[in-house]
């Protein structure tokens, strides 16, 4: 009788939020940049929510933590945005092109 392979854990959960401003019309640009990390973190992510918010905010937050918010850091670059999700879901990842210096993908 053969033995069954080790268990492996389950990866953890991760899960991204982008807040954006109805008021200011910021769907399109949270819709695309939730489109770019959901494409770079496929096999990572478990989650990818949009939640609508008003008031200028832009936000983005991974397993609850902030990791941009537009009103301290502007409007961010996906790649910018992607090394951040990337530094908690996946340590040590390459990014390829987007972790060359001055890359903006």
């Amino acid at each position: 009788m053969a033995s069954e392979p080790p268990v492996r854990p389950a990866d953890p959960a991760h899960r991204v939020q982008i807040e954006y401003c109805t008021q200011c019309r910021w769907l399109p640009r949270a819709a695309w940049l939730a489109q770019e990390l959901l494409t770079t973190f496929e096999s990572e992510l478990t989650e990818l929510s949009l939640a609508p918010g008003t008031g200028g905010v832009f936000v983005v937050r991974v397993d609850g933590e902030v990791v941009w918010d537009r009103r301290t850091q502007g409007f961010p670059e996906p790649t910018a945005v992607k090394r951040l999700v990337r530094d908690r879901v996946a340590p040590g990842r390459n990014l390829g092109h987007a972790d060359r210096p001055g890359e903006t993908a």
